[in-house]
């Protein structure tokens, strides 16, 4: 269902502007309004979805499958790309800001400016397993 004060929402329904370069029965592909770079685009369902615990897993496959087709697209658009990113923020702890699930795709180059920095360390094959299980165990049959 859509959701009257979703700007994703409001621009599947045709009530807000978008740029597109791809859209299909289940998906759109929308230029972001504040790029990364130039071709930041936006691969969004038509169903509203908060987020991954929304989306139902066909369309889910769906939006990876656009984006997937969307990074080639870029590479060979002619837009600056010497490589691209794919991400997608699932909840406000993770970045996300517009809460309709949104995957963007953008070109990368050197010197864009984009970064994504964390404290990367090793964690001991216990604990990893420990994980491994939690996961395993609230995963559907």
């Amino acid at each position: 269902m859509p959701v009257d004060d979703c700007v994703f929402c409001a621009i599947v329904r045709g009530e807000a502007e978008a740029s597109v370069p791809y859209a299909d029965d289940q998906v759109m592909a929308i230029m972001d309004i504040a790029p990364v770079t130039p071709g930041h685009l936006l691969v969004i369902p038509r169903v509203h979805a908060v987020g991954l615990d929304d989306l139902d897993e066909d369309t889910g496959a769906h939006i990876w499958r656009i984006g997937h087709r969307m990074a080639r697209a870029l590479r060979r658009s002619g837009l600056r790309c010497d490589g691209v990113n794919v991400f997608l923020a699932d909840g406000a702890a993770a970045f996300q800001e517009i809460f309709h699930v949104h995957l963007h795709v953008f070109p990368r180059y050197e010197g864009d400016g984009f970064r994504i920095e964390a404290t990367w360390a090793t964690r001991e094959r216990s604990l990893l397993d420990r994980e491994a299980q939690a996961i395993r165990a609230v995963l559907p049959g």
